[in-house]
């Protein structure tokens, strides 16, 4: 049975990568650092005949304050962002082995790639196409106009095998004779490997092909 899976890890905010993190909280203490030095000098260079205004000097405890607080719940919220990471990663654990669907390059090694194709509701007839690494057309194939599974065996009509390695595949949708859409086509692959990229999950398939986790389709039990 096939499941769509729920993200296991929590999404990353926009523009936040780890290095950009890293830099803010630099930057914040040592702002906090000057502040502190700033403060503690104003305070031994006053003229003990004309104090510091009371009223200011507790401003100026605040801002300190303020900055103090936000150096440790930057620490606290890094140190969380850590700790789903790690828990993110457990979870998928139990993927490994999985065979996942998602759009991804076909890894063709001679034996047959399963798909699912997805195909216009207007459509009345379909065609699966093939490009190698170059963006070159090497095979077009026709295919059920309501799409679906397909096994694609990679060998052309005299059952010539095409040349191991990495292909791009897309179905056109073609109605009355012209092409009313082209989908991507959903491969489905075993994981073998999930890490830490950039902080981002990667899927590793069995063919090579690497995929965000947030882009798997579905997943099931391999098939026999």
């Amino acid at each position: 049975m096939e499941i769509t899976p729920t993200p296991s890890t929590p999404p990353q905010p926009a523009n936040r990568p780890e290095t950009q993190a890293q830099n803010g909280e630099a930057v914040l203490s040592s702002d906090f650092e000057t502040f502190l030095k700033m403060l503690t000098t104003q305070m031994e260079s006053q003229d003990p005949l004309n104090p510091m205004d009371s009223a200011e000097f507790a401003t100026q405890l605040a801002t300190f304050s303020s900055v103090e607080q936000q150096v440790m719940t930057n620490d606290l919220l890094t140190g969380l962002n850590d700790q789903i990471g790690a828990l993110g990663m457990a979870q998928l654990s139990g993927w490994i082995g999985m065979e996942a669907r998602a759009e991804m390059p076909v890894a063709y090694d001679g034996t047959p790639v399963p798909l699912t194709l997805q195909t216009s509701n207007l459509a009345d007839s379909a065609h699966l196409v093939i490009r190698d690494s170059n963006d070159t057309v090497v095979q077009r194939l026709d295919v059920p106009a309501r799409g679906g599974t397909f096994a694609w065996t990679g060998r052309d009509a005299e059952g010539r095998a095409l040349p191991d390695g990495d292909y791009s595949a897309t179905v056109e949708s073609v109605s009355q004779g012209d092409v009313i859409e082209s989908h991507p086509v959903q491969v489905h692959a075993t994981i073998t490997e999930a890490r830490q990229d950039s902080g981002q999950t990667r899927l590793v398939m069995s063919g090579g092909q690497t995929v965000l986790a947030d882009e798997i389709i579905a997943l099931r039990e391999p098939s026999e």
